[in-house]
């Protein structure tokens, strides 16, 4: 290991590879260290659902998820599509006449913020076309409103008939954050880039200024001399923090998602991303609903959950792989410890299967005996007002690309892009701002988060 480095980088999830990549392919640095505890874009990076999309509330949010896609899209071409991206957007449907206008307004205002054109379909000959397969390029931005039932029903008939309206955001899809990942670290690592396994245990500093590094790895406790730390440790972001002192404003959440297989193609395989925008009542049986009402650790569950469960299919070819998710439970704000192994939910796959059978009243046909699920998940590690910290940090030559919440895999390459320009003075974006530590600090700021309102959290 070299006794010296231009920069350490604590954390090889997707945003400290991204920066490694960043930082040697695009600026050449050389002796960057990239240390990681367990295998790289193995703790959070690879339990995404792996999609993307700038449908934001935020401005700021719209700018660096449009420059985010931008780059992905050009290592796509780049690769020959290597990272098997589409553009098949995220569908939002209701039965709720009145989600109609608050649906028009964001995507008005999304439109403005420059997340593409806003287009009303209230016909059945509407000239509106569904995306499908991976040629992102012949295929539109912006959002459609979809308003007619027969155009409804004609190119999404698996929907729940109460349907009133769907939104099909466009500059969203998918692509394999495994293929994504590895391919960055493959060039950073041919770039020069070190990979470390180990703890990064402490951070030595004299006079505010970050001087070292200590690392325990299977062979012992060793330091790098340097003058520059970025703390990208995805649900470990608090803990290494305090390493330098700096306490951040985050908190963890778990979330879960589930795979099974769909023999019976309920979830059309060319689908988007299929979203029910509505609370959902289970339908439970009466019998189900009085044991469940008997519990009071349970009767939460005979009540109305919220709504945003999703899925999307999953695997080509012949696949029958279906993701489903939903975040139905409700998070502690000041869980800022991350737990290994993961706490799974065993009643999370027929909770969420159920809850999707709202939108996809096919899926009821599993109900009676449920298909072997995969359980996984991981943890978005959150600010209070969901925008990530990426920045420079109190601490002279320490830095931070983090709490990236659910967005990790579709921000990674525009957060990487915005730290590095302020690891080399170089200029940075309108959006730099929103994203700064430092704005927490502003006193109208911290004013603003207790009224924050939308924060386009899935």
């Amino acid at each position: 290991m070299a006794a010296t480095a231009t920069v350490v980088i604590c954390g090889a999830g997707i945003a400290g590879v991204a920066l490694a990549h960043q930082l040697a392919v695009t600026h050449g640095w050389r002796d960057v260290v990239l240390v990681e505890a367990g295998d790289p874009l193995a703790l959070t990076s690879d339990k995404s659902t792996e999609c993307y999309r700038n449908w934001w509330p935020d401005a700021a949010m719209v700018g660096l998820m449009n420059r985010s896609i931008d780059r992905i899209e050009e290592w796509a071409l780049a690769s020959a599509n290597r990272i098997r991206l589409n553009r098949r957007g995220y569908l939002y449907a209701t039965a709720d006449e009145r989600r109609v206008a608050q649906w028009q307004a964001q995507a008005e205002q999304a439109a403005r913020h420059g997340a593409g054109p806003f287009r009303i379909h209230d016909r059945a000959d509407a000239d509106y076309q569904p995306a499908s397969g991976h040629d992102w390029r012949a295929a539109p931005d912006g959002a459609d409103l979809l308003l007619d039932p027969e155009l409804i029903r004609r190119h999404f008939p698996s929907l729940n008939p109460a349907t009133v309206a769907v939104l099909h955001t466009r500059r969203c899809g998918w692509l394999s954050a495994q293929q994504l990942g590895t391919m960055l670290l493959e060039e950073a690592r041919a770039a020069g880039v070190t990979l470390v396994r180990g703890q990064v245990t402490a951070v030595a500093q004299t006079g505010g200024r970050v001087n070292g590094v200590t690392i325990a790895t299977a062979g012992g406790t060793q330091q790098i001399a340097t003058p520059r730390f970025v703390n990208a440790a995805g649900p470990h972001l608090a803990a290494v923090g305090e390493l330098l002192g700096v306490e951040l404003p985050v908190h963890n959440q778990l979330h879960l998602k589930a795979a099974f297989a769909d023999p019976l193609g309920v979830v059309p395989r060319t689908a988007p991303l299929l979203i029910w925008a509505d609370p959902v009542q289970l339908d439970w049986s009466a019998d189900e609903r009085d044991e469940l009402l008997a519990d009071p650790a349970t009767a939460w569950l005979a009540g109305p959950l919220p709504a945003g469960v999703h899925c999307r299919p999953e695997g080509e070819g012949n696949s029958q792989q279906v993701l489903v998710l939903w975040d139905y439970h409700p998070h502690d704000p000041d869980l800022r410890a991350a737990r290994f192994p993961l706490p799974l939910d065993d009643s999370f796959f027929e909770i969420a299967l159920r809850g999707m059978a709202t939108m996809l009243p096919g899926l009821r046909a599993y109900r009676d005996r449920l298909p072997r699920a995969y359980l996984d998940g991981g943890y978005y590690t959150c600010t209070p007002e969901n925008r990530p910290l990426i920045g420079p940090l109190p601490v002279e030559g320490a830095f931070v690309i983090g709490a990236l919440a659910g967005y990790g895999i579709m921000a990674a390459a525009a957060a990487a892009e915005l730290l590095a320009a302020h690891m080399t003075g170089a200029p940075l974006p309108a959006y730099a701002a929103a994203f700064h530590p430092a704005r927490y600090a502003d006193p109208a700021y911290r004013a603003q988060l207790a009224h924050w309102g939308e924060t386009g959290q899935l």
